[in-house]
């Protein structure tokens, strides 16, 4: 039962960085879909058939 108590901290440690990185990861790939989205909505406006 101590084994358990030696590795919870880095248990502990390693689920908080396993959420933290992907939280990072989610809002990065999030950006870059919206950023993908206004680069098309430009392209339409640029082109002349988007709806203004």
């Amino acid at each position: 039962m101590e084994y358990l108590w030696v590795l919870a901290p880095s248990l502990g440690v390693g689920l908080l960085f396993y959420f933290v990185m992907k939280a990072i990861f989610n809002a990065d790939r999030k950006e870059r879909e919206a950023l993908a989205e206004a680069e098309r909505e430009a392209d339409r406006r640029a082109a002349g058939d988007g709806t203004e």
